[in-house]
């Protein structure tokens, strides 16, 4: 079997859960045994109850999703960062060689929405994760990793019934 595919045996359950949006990154079918390749993986987090002097800081901001890239092992291509007026807060997006890095910002609530898209095995998002939760100190979170681009290749195992 290929390096860095996975193989899974679900029943018929499983797979409706696993379209539903819960999947685990694996296919099947209700009689297969089947490896996937992944080409992505997307962290969403849901931020709240961060610092609120950050959250409207653009510089602050910059700074530590490029640390997040920088310590992901991502490769920076280019970046566009906007503070909102009166009070609002910020906008930013890296665009990494491997995909995206997001973040917006709403100091009046809080909060902020970080997006970690990164593709092949050689980015991890959750160590990007890592330095942003460090610098916000969101008293709560909510975060989920979604499994993008998953192909199916050949079967390694077929129920016969007879």
């Amino acid at each position: 079997m290929p390096k860095g595919l996975k193989v899974a045996n679900f029943d018929a359950q499983n797979k409706d859960d696993f379209y539903k949006g819960g999947g685990t990154g694996h296919s099947f079918t209700s009689r297969e045994v089947v490896w996937v390749k992944e080409l992505g993986r997307h962290l969403i987090a849901e931020l709240y109850g961060c610092d609120v002097s950050i959250l409207g800081d653009l510089e602050t901001l910059r700074t530590t999703l490029l640390e997040a890239a920088e310590a992901s092992g991502a490769k920076v291509l280019g970046e566009f960062f906007k503070k909102f007026p009166r009070g609002g807060g910020v906008t930013g997006i890296l665009a990494i060689a491997e995909s995206h890095f997001s973040i917006h910002t709403w100091p009046e609530y809080g909060y902020a929405a970080v997006d970690l898209f990164t593709c092949g095995s050689q980015v991890d998002p959750w160590r990007a994760y890592e330095v942003i939760h460090k610098r916000m100190r969101p008293a709560r979170i909510h975060v989920k990793e979604f499994k993008r681009g998953l192909i199916e290749g050949e079967v390694l195992w077929q129920r016969i019934e007879e």
